[in-house]
């Protein structure tokens, strides 16, 4: 009899670091396991709170607070949980004492942005805007989620150094100091044969003294998930900092970097979910990316960006443009990994009616419109 494969192989494989230093399951479940500024790599890694996880997770159960994955899975979109299996499953024993293969490392909220769906806990470019309406998570705006980098590393150093992959994301790593230690550190310690993944918002490729190509060029393989949800005017009303030809320049100054992988990772929102196609054949005709350079986020939370609120009538303008998409993909022959994820785009908003949270979208449309001076119905 064959023995029932865990709920989520996280716990095993992730190290996730997130706000003031908390190790968690994954970015999306809040699934904490301890303080990586309090505890030592061995207090939390090999602790009483994740091997009870591990424990629920072989059993085949899944936590409560699991309700993203479990929620796109249910609308039929494919989840972090079943992405992990898919990319690291085969690394998993359970009887083998194994180190974290894959790091999610947040050193701090700091961010050039201050995206229409982020919040001030994961950019600090937020924080005047959060002050005015009373959301600032603490008094300044940079936090730093890890307060000693020396110590973090002293402390994480040997799993870091046998990773298979470490995912950069917001704030934004680009703009983060932290970020440019941990490579030089890796590559001091010839560390780089791991995967570096990036969800970056692709604005700056200098940070100061650092020059992010520089650094690319040392490691075997660099996948860049760019954080653009629309072109043009729209992408830059939803992500307030987004300038669409600084953007152009910035993918131009890789494409000698053969080894870097380049995909558009737009946030699929309320604000987004229209304007998918549009991007995607803009972001091909002008070779920004390759056909195949599609990487979805379903946005979950806050219910009032979420695509499912739409009401009645606009979803099925929605369906409408796919349906003109998927008619435009054939006949260009794209990609079906491509084709699939539009249609997890349209099964999730179907899914579920949650109109009664659209009022609350437009007052707060209105509300930062009023902040910004900017006016959605005008674009």
């Amino acid at each position: 009899m064959l023995k029932q494969k865990p709920y989520c192989l996280m716990p095993w494989l992730h190290y996730h670091v997130g706000n003031t230093g908390k190790v968690k399951a994954c970015c999306l479940a809040n699934i904490p396991y301890g303080d990586c500024n309090m505890q030592s790599f061995d207090e939390i890694w090999n602790g009483e709170v994740i091997n009870q996880i591990r424990n629920n997770f072989l059993k085949g159960e899944a936590d409560n607070r699991c309700g993203v994955c479990k929620r796109l899975e249910e609308a039929g979109g494919k989840s972090i949980r079943q992405e992990t299996y898919e990319k690291f499953g085969s690394y998993y024993n359970e009887n083998q004492d194994q180190l974290p293969l894959y790091f999610d490392i947040r050193f701090s909220n700091a961010c050039n942005f201050a995206c229409r769906t982020c919040w001030h806990g994961a950019s600090s470019a937020w924080f005047s805007e959060a002050k005015q309406l009373k959301r600032n998570l603490g008094n300044v705006a940079l936090m730093q989620n890890i307060t000693d980098f020396d110590r973090f590393i002293a402390e994480t150093g040997q799993a870091l150094l046998q990773a298979k992959e470490i995912y950069f994301a917001g704030g934004e790593p680009l703009v983060t100091k932290e970020h440019y230690l941990l490579l030089d550190w890796l590559l001091e310690n010839n560390a780089n044969q791991m995967r570096l993944r990036y969800n970056t918002n692709f604005s700056i490729l200098k940070f100061g003294e650092y020059d992010v190509l520089e650094y690319w060029k040392h490691f075997y393989e660099v996948d860049i998930l760019a954080s653009i949800d629309a072109h043009v005017k729209l992408g830059e009303y939803i992500r307030k900092g987004f300038d669409w030809q600084q953007f152009q320049k910035n993918r131009d100054a890789i494409r000698s970097l053969q080894h870097v992988r380049f995909v558009i990772s737009p946030t699929i929102s309320v604000l987004s979910i229209k304007n998918l196609p549009e991007l995607y054949r803009i972001c091909l005709l002008e070779q920004i990316i390759k056909a195949d350079g599609l990487y979805i986020n379903m946005l979950d939370r806050p219910l009032y960006y979420n695509s499912k609120i739409l009401p009645v009538a606009k979803k099925q303008e929605v369906v409408a443009e796919y349906q003109k998409f998927y008619d435009w993909a054939e006949k260009k022959q794209i990609p079906t990994s491509v084709i699939d994820q539009f249609k997890e785009c349209e099964r999730y908003m179907l899914s579920e009616n949650l109109s009664r949270y659209w009022p609350q979208f437009l007052k707060e449309t209105q509300l930062i419109d009023e902040l910004r001076g900017e006016d959605l119905n005008q674009l």
